[in-house]
């Protein structure tokens, strides 16, 4: 990766999981499992070569229509992943936060992410963004929400409302926006993953499903990821 410029923030759409699985005979919660194995080897990939920002998209807003055995075996495998990362906080260096409306999770994850987050805030490597119950509509909702409480309360007027008032009550408020955004699976749509903060962000729909994704993919991505001119409307 010498002389490639490398972006500040990568942001994942992490697809495929089930359809791995189906296409080994294997039930569904085993895509899951290898999945996560897979983003664990990508984050730590990601913050030794220098990443500053990974955002991965966990669970959306309208996963919870699939199967209550699906969401369970999710939610279960979520916290394992946090314990173990929580574990390895001091050698890993990685910071860890989470993105979305955490008021539906169970107690037990709610306090996960939130000694894990703790756990690891200190630390000065990669930040590694979990979005967890995240969907980009719901995200601007609860930002015109609170904006809209600062006006009534008198805090700021309808007039000081600017681009940088939307993006300083979004989720990822003290986050740049993503440089780079890669889809796996061969889906060409981003869901509903980070609208707002994506607008000029480069966009990489990959074939590979997830769990299939290795250290190699993301390499090619930044390469990938140079041979993009970003002018941002200029010229």
């Amino acid at each position: 990766m010498e002389n490639m410029k490398m972006p500040e923030h990568i942001a994942i759409i992490m697809d495929g999981n089930r359809r791995w699985a189906k296409s080994r005979n294997l039930p569904i919660k085993m895509g899951h499992k290898q999945g996560a194995e897979t983003l664990k080897a990508v984050v730590r990939y990601a913050n030794k070569i220098g990443l500053k920002y990974i955002t991965v998209y966990a669970f959306s807003t309208e996963n919870w229509k699939r199967s209550e055995d699906e969401v369970n075996s999710l939610m279960n495998l979520l916290q394992m992943y946090l314990d173990d990362f929580v574990k390895d906080a001091d050698t890993e260096n990685i910071v860890i936060r989470v993105l979305g409306d955490l008021t539906a999770l169970s107690k037990s994850l709610q306090a996960g992410i939130k000694d894990a987050v703790r756990r690891t805030e200190n630390n000065n490597g990669i930040v590694f963004n979990i979005a967890l119950n995240y969907g980009g509509r719901d995200e601007i909702v609860h930002a015109v929400r609170k904006i809209s409480q600062k006006v009534a309360s008198g805090e700021m007027s309808i007039d000081e409302i600017s681009e940088q008032t939307i993006s300083d009550n979004l989720y990822t408020y003290n986050i740049p926006d993503p440089d780079l955004l890669i889809r796996t699976s061969g889906e060409i749509r981003l869901s509903g993953f980070l609208p707002w903060q994506s607008v000029y962000t480069e966009l990489l729909f990959i074939e590979k499903l997830w769990p299939d994704f290795n250290s190699d993919d993301l390499d090619n991505a930044i390469v990938e990821f140079n041979k993009r001119k970003r002018n941002f409307g200029a010229n």
